[in-house]
């Protein structure tokens, strides 16, 4: 209970001063000329100068409130390491159980980064002000955090705190902890395919001699591609080949230092998206056909395709007497394609071509050593390949996946997914497949042909291929036994997805990374990291997925459509993720290249010393404790708020009010009794 008196003016407050500065000039006249009873006037003067200030006593009810400790403890995943786990729930509970026999004192326990794997690096003075965002900050009797040391949201203005309280911590883990890490100092975003590029990394040694010569793993897409040995402490660089469009993970790790704390930044990995400079694709037709225009308009329109496309205009059958210098303005350059360049393709289409005499024997081996080499082939077959200058019948044949019967059959019929197209990436979810018949536009012509290897994406009625691929050593081959693909670019019956088909068919030839039939893939979706399995396979091994930390979380994947299978896991830490599912592994990085929290990892006070200093507040090490926590003192008046074994927290006299009582002094007729009073008192001692 606290009294008071407050003011209410029936005057604005000049006005008030101006007549107060009347009364007292009046009051000093009276006095000054010795006038009867100038005393009781003055008096009276004075009174009515009060009534006019309209005084009130006030009673207030107040309840006292507590004071606020914010206890902030650091759920970082570097907080894992060693004991400092166990540490930490040590000191958590003795806190608890201190500062719950204070008297007057609330606990606010804030728990930092637990579960949020969003945020580069530790953040408690985030977390701390979050937790007191409702806390007025004259409540706030100090902040104690538990945490390894390394904090990486340290103010460098304590006023930025928003209160005057004392900030301690108690830090885990212990002296001489030793940690060796490699990190990606230069790194490209992006490479062309077939082109190196230069990636600079340093290895650190904490708590060891500086200088140790340290050998380094360098994997590509999970291959190993060097093993340098470095020196501790120094940059070094290495070229790295980009072979394949889309992301090139190279991946960097080194062995484990002796006794050192943790092998989670012992590796490091970096996503290089390769670009093609341009998709070089030669283009041979054996004579003009419809399907010609379908072919070069499709290549054409791929600003990444670099198309060289020749057509045979006039087979030897069709002697004129013209001179051969006089066939074509321009000369087919054979030798030049098919002997000295013929490795600068990504691919080569056949189109309705056969034995014309234009190419030698000589030629279609030096083909076949181009697709076992790692080149492409494309075949698209119409009845040339029954006659006898098929390409069947060049050396082309050990390596073609289909062996023409002779004949062809001339019927319309819808071309259909077979099972293994249905999982395949070529093929897999075609526009207009889902439906049977499927919903695109029938052929009139399929050569009967019999596979002999590979596989079958597409057939005809009596399970006669339409569609075969293949690999050959090192590279790929595809047959495509109807020429009638043009119907549905041209629409007719509605079409059908010739853009789609082809261009998956052309990609996959040219090895397309998401072409590829057996693939495991990790990326990230929202706050999801989604395992995704491409095989041809019926079912799919369990995946396990390595988490930055260390820990193994075995997935189970569900089929999502024929072909790919797919999980997904809370990315819920910042660093490299390794997916593995039979023999294939995949990488993914969240966050990045070198997230904080892992760049060290050994624990220190040297970071939180400067704001504790600053607010009062004292640094601990648990280890040195023995597994207790400083006595805690409440301190009311006093600028020291730490000792060696003890810590302060500053005593807050704060209350919230809860009632008040008003009376007026010249409110109705106590106010009239004043005043009379006043004025009988002057009116008497002047009558006498």
């Amino acid at each position: 209970m606290s009294y008071g008196v407050t003011f209410s003016p029936f005057l604005s407050l000049p006005l008030l001063i101006a007549v107060g500065v009347l009364a007292l000039v009046l009051a000093g006249l009276l006095l000054a000329s010795r006038t009867r009873g100038a005393v009781f006037r003055a008096l009276a003067l004075a009174v009515g100068l009060l009534a006019l200030a309209n005084p009130s006593f006030t009673r207030e009810e107040r309840e006292p409130l507590t004071s606020v400790v914010a206890v902030v403890v650091d759920k970082s995943a570097s907080q894992s390491f060693g004991e400092r786990t166990q540490q930490t729930e040590v000191a958590r509970a003795v806190l608890a159980e201190r500062l719950g026999k204070l008297s007057g004192i609330e606990v606010r326990t804030v728990e930092a980064d637990a579960g949020d794997g969003s945020a580069d690096g530790t953040r408690l003075f985030s977390a701390l002000s979050a937790g007191l965002a409702d806390v007025p900050p004259e409540r706030v009797a100090g902040a104690i955090l538990i945490t390894d040391g390394r904090v990486h949201d340290v103010p460098e203005n304590p006023q930025a705190l928003g209160f005057s309280a004392p900030v301690h911590a108690l830090v885990t883990g212990r002296t001489g902890e030793r940690d060796r890490r490699v990190a990606l100092e230069k790194t490209p975003r992006f490479g062309i395919v077939g082109q190196k590029q230069s990636v600079t990394f340093k290895v650190t040694d904490e708590g060891a001699p500086a200088g140790a010569r340290v050998a380094v793993t360098i994997r590509r897409d999970g291959e190993v591609i060097a093993r340098p040995t470095v020196t501790a402490g120094r940059s070094t660089s290495v070229d790295v080949d980009i072979t394949h469009a889309g992301p090139n993970i190279v991946e960097f790790e080194v062995p484990a230092l002796e006794g050192e704390l943790t092998l989670v930044n012992n590796r490091t990995a970096v996503a290089i998206d390769g670009v093609r400079d341009k998709l070089r694709v030669l283009l041979v037709s054996g004579e003009p056909n419809v399907g010609e225009r379908t072919w070069r308009n499709l290549l054409k329109s791929d600003a990444n395709v670099d198309l060289v496309h020749f057509t045979i205009l006039r087979p030897p059958e069709k002697q004129d007497g013209t001179p051969i210098n006089e066939l074509s303005l321009i000369a087919f350059p054979t030798r030049e394609l098919f002997q000295t360049k013929i490795k600068d393709f990504d691919l080569i289409i056949f189109d309705r071509y056969a034995q014309q005499g234009v190419l030698p024997q000589v030629y279609f081996d030096n083909i076949v050593r181009y697709v076992r080499a790692g080149g492409a082939v494309l075949v698209a077959a119409g009845t040339d390949f029954l006659d006898t200058g098929s390409l069947y019948n060049t050396p082309l044949e050990e390596i073609l996946p289909g062996v023409p019967r002779g004949d062809a059959t001339d019927a319309p019929y819808h071309a259909r997914l077979t099972d293994p197209g249905k999982r395949h990436p070529v093929t897999r979810a075609l526009p207009g497949s889902e439906t049977d018949p499927p919903h695109w536009s029938r052929f009139f012509r399929v050569i009967d042909a019999q596979a002999r290897s590979g596989t079958s994406l597409m057939s005809a009625p009596g399970d006669k291929p339409v569609l075969l691929v293949d690999r050959v050593g090192e590279g790929r081959v595809a047959l495509l036994l109807s020429d009638h693909i043009w119907l549905w670019a041209r629409g007719y019956e509605g079409g059908g997805p010739h853009i789609d088909l082809l261009r998956r068919l052309s990609h996959w030839l040219m090895k397309e990374p998401d072409l590829e039939e057996e693939r495991l893939k990790l990326t990230v979706s929202g706050r999801d990291l989604v395992v995704e399995r491409q095989t041809m396979a019926e079912s799919v091994p369990p995946a396990t997925v390595t988490t930055p930390s260390g820990a193994l979380r075995p997935l189970t994947l569900a089929q999502a459509e024929p072909g790919l299978w797919r999980a997904a896991t809370p990315a819920d830490e910042l660093g490299l993720w390794r997916a593995s599912n039979g023999t294939l592994t995949a990488l993914a990085n969240i966050g990045p290249l070198n997230p904080k929290e892992f760049a060290e990892v050994t624990s220190t006070r040297d970071v939180l010393a400067p704001v504790a200093a600053a607010t009062g507040g004292g640094v601990w090490r648990l280890a040195d404790l023995g597994g207790s926590v400083p006595r805690l003192v409440q301190v009311s008046a006093s600028d020291r708020l730490a000792g060696e074994d003890w810590m302060g927290l500053r005593t807050r006299d704060v209350s919230v009010v809860r009632g008040i009582g008003l009376f007026p002094l010249f409110a109705g007729l106590s106010g009239l009794l004043l005043l009379l009073g006043a004025l009988t008192a002057a009116w008497v001692r002047e009558g006498r």
